[in-house]
């Protein structure tokens, strides 16, 4: 049967569009929200921890809407999307003294996972006041890392889900458009790495690397239910040589092409990074090419 529409993955055809219209008929009252959620329940379509892939679905019916190939309910409500329309974080009080030495001199270090607890502002304020970058709300699956010493923070790092095409990473993985489908999400991407500025220790960087590659794995299988086997990053060139990263063993796979999801057509639309990937297994390649 011809394809209509691939989206996010998702392949439909006339016979899921003859389905969707069906039960926007059969429920004409209800919202398009509510559409969403019933086409998720009808198609079985969850995440690996069994939420809904809600957002999706909706992106999906609102691209067959605009295509002409059903016809939505008009919109009931238009809520700030609070992706748009987001406060700066704010930073509180708190120790910012030097932090200088050894790595033994700080003693213990502790990774804390803050994400929906009440240190995840403090974090979100670290990021957005003193990493060049600043802060934006990651989307998909995600962990926020605070590490402390001395009874204070020293570093911040953000895992969320990975991009889904980087040229670089594909080829040395070796993988086609359907396993890179299927088996994306065993891939986390750091999305932000701070030492905060105060702090100068000698391979410090590299140690928590190293610290937070042994515990992300065990904390994302608590957490979404599936593990991971592959760790990647960006670094500026222009910017940072990527020393804690060779440190840590990562491996520099390549240039990015500098074209993100907004370009159009083949000219790069920012600059170009350097990506690192870590693979977290011996085995990670047969796991990522992996059948469902």
């Amino acid at each position: 049967m011809a394809i209509v529409l691939k989206y996010r993955g998702r392949v439909v055809d006339a016979s899921d569009v003859a389905f969707i219209q069906s039960l926007i008929q059969e429920h004409s009252t209800a919202s398009r929200r509510k559409l969403s959620e019933k086409l998720c329940e009808a198609w079985g379509w969850v995440q690996s921890n069994g939420t809904p892939c809600d957002m999706v679905c909706r992106g999906l019916m609102l691209a067959l809407d605009r295509g002409g190939h059903i016809q939505l309910p008009p919109v009931k409500s238009t809520p700030l999307n609070p992706l748009v329309v987001r406060r700066r974080p704010g930073l509180r009080d708190f120790d910012a003294s030097a932090v200088e030495g050894s790595l033994k001199d700080l003693g213990p270090l502790e990774l804390r996972l803050v994400r929906r607890t009440p240190d995840e502002g403090l974090f979100n304020g670290l990021i957005e006041h003193h990493h060049y970058l600043g802060y934006t709300q990651p989307v998909g699956e995600q962990l926020k890392y605070m590490v402390y010493a001395l009874g204070r923070p020293i570093a911040c790092l953000a895992w969320s889900s990975a991009a889904r095409h980087l040229g670089p990473r594909d080829r040395f993985i070796g993988w086609g458009a359907e396993e890179r489908r299927r088996n994306i999400r065993f891939i986390a991407y750091q999305s932000r790495y701070l030492i905060l500025p105060w702090v100068r220790v000698p391979h410090l960087a590299s140690h928590i690397l190293g610290r937070m590659a042994a515990m992300l794995p065990r904390d994302w299988k608590r957490v979404y239910d599936h593990t991971i086997c592959y760790l990647e990053t960006f670094t500026d060139p222009v910017r940072w040589r990527g020393t804690c990263y060779r440190a840590a063993n990562w491996m520099p796979l390549g240039l990015t092409t500098g074209r993100g999801k907004a370009a159009n057509g083949h000219r790069p639309n920012r600059s170009l990074k350097q990506l690192w990937g870590y693979p977290l297994s011996k085995d990670f390649r047969r796991r990522l090419m992996e059948p469902a």
